[in-house]
């Protein structure tokens, strides 16, 4: 990990970039593999799959038996937390839920907004490196919820060729049924472009790898939208002098184990922290079960020390992270001060995991300092916003003569006509 002292603000930038491939070298290789499916279809989903994971595939669609099987192999204690899971985050996206508000705009001019579904939706839920089950969570419970009609989701197959059981009788449970077994760009490329076995969406939503977020944004330039730019995981931990070192490595080692290119980061204004701090990662590390990945992440990530909280907290509005952790006395007051970031987590004993897993919220996150201009997923990410008006012949003799004039300055007579005629009728001339 990178220490920095009192960085001078000029190095702000370069201090906040992330590790990812240069645009040059990944867009030309993701945008022969969109043209490849979008050409050949299922045989390239199935060739693709061979020569990207090494997974030989006869189908790429999820049978029947495969849900079966799945079921069987999910431990009842896991379906239970699954469940709980799916609960909470139901009841947080279910409060979002808006109702319809007429504003009267002048005297018999009403004016509102209704919801509507997006019919079809298309989830990604990564799978390379570990099975990302409560990816299906995030997704499909607010998808279901806003009444999508048709719900897609593409995981990357194991080595088997099958999809991790507790993916398969996760989406089963939400209600998900057409689940694939195809990662990475294809797996965009699919869900975007639509083949034999594969439905066309209307918006693709879910985090992935930089290969998966280049085609994101390739293909939502010409066909569908999507979510966010949301790549690769990151944390940013500001704590003070009183922090527990124990638990702030653990929170920033949870980020690091997701995979080589995470990057988590600690802003302090207590210059001993960092090195407490780092002697408890280097202790924590070695039992972990993806003790390599987390090492490698690590050695794109920071430890800064800054004058004050308000430096650590302007420091930390600039860099934008994915997941932001105030580990402080005041998280609260604290808090008032955030302006960037995906999903704050507030105090010693909000972990980032909670968010990850069970709290409710929703972890599908802008990443790359995209939580400048972006939203994390909601339920509105699977909703339309319709505009509706009514006007009474009362209220086009209030605003007529106003559009009018203004249809006529812009030189649209037509425009003009259309009220005018309707003024005519109603005797207001």
């Amino acid at each position: 990990m990178k220490f920095y002292s009192n960085p001078a603000r000029t190095l702000w930038d370069d201090i906040s970039r992330r590790p990812r491939m240069s645009r040059d070298d990944l867009f030309p290789q993701v945008r022969s593999i969109l043209d490849a499916v979008k050409r050949e279809g299922d045989e390239a989903l199935i060739r693709l799959t061979g020569e990207l994971d090494g997974v030989a595939l006869s189908s790429v669609v999820c049978r029947e038996k495969e849900f079966e099987d799945a079921a069987g192999s999910v431990s009842p204690q896991l379906k239970r937390d699954i469940r709980l899971a799916i609960e909470n985050v139901r009841a947080f996206h279910q409060a979002q839920k808006e109702e319809i508000r007429v504003v009267e705009t002048q005297k018999g001019v009403r004016c509102w907004r209704e919801a509507r579904a997006i019919e079809k939706v298309g989830l990604y839920v990564p799978g390379g490196t570990a099975p990302l089950f409560s990816s299906v969570v995030m997704l499909a419970v607010p998808a279901v919820l806003a009444g999508c009609s048709e719900i897609v989701l593409c995981s990357p197959p194991q080595k088997d060729g099958t999809l991790h059981p507790a993916i398969l009788w996760t989406a089963r449970e939400i209600g998900v049924t057409t689940v694939c077994k195809i990662g990475g760009a294809q797996a965009i490329a699919a869900m975007a472009y639509g083949t034999a076995s594969v439905p066309a969406v209307y918006k693709i939503l879910g985090p992935g790898n930089q290969y998966v977020t280049a085609a994101k944004l390739l293909v939502s330039t010409e066909e569908v939208a999507i979510d966010m730019p949301a790549g690769p995981s990151e944390v940013l931990v500001i704590a003070n002098g009183k922090a527990d070192p124990e638990f702030i490595a653990s929170d920033l080692l949870s980020q690091a184990e997701h995979g080589t290119d995470s990057q988590v980061l600690l802003v302090t204004d207590d210059p001993r922290l960092p090195e407490r701090v780092h002697a408890e990662i280097r202790r924590q590390l070695p039992p972990l079960g993806r003790a390599e990945i987390a090492e490698a992440a690590l050695e794109n990530s920071k430890l800064l020390v800054m004058k004050n909280l308000d430096e650590c907290m302007e420091f930390s509005n600039h860099y934008a992270p994915e997941h932001l952790i105030l580990h402080t006395e005041n998280a609260d007051k604290l808090s008032k001060k955030v302006v960037n970031a995906g999903s704050v987590f507030l105090g010693e004993y909000t972990p980032e995991s909670a968010g990850d897993y069970a709290s409710g919220t929703n972890h599908t996150l802008p990443t790359a300092a995209f939580a400048r201009n972006y939203s994390g997923v909601s339920l509105d990410s699977y909703l339309k916003k319709v505009t509706f008006q009514a006007i009474s012949p009362k209220g086009l003799s209030l605003i007529g003569p106003a559009i009018e004039h203004m249809a006529a300055a812009e030189g649209l007579d037509a425009h003009k006509m259309a009220v005018a005629k309707r003024l005519n009728k109603i005797g207001k001339r």
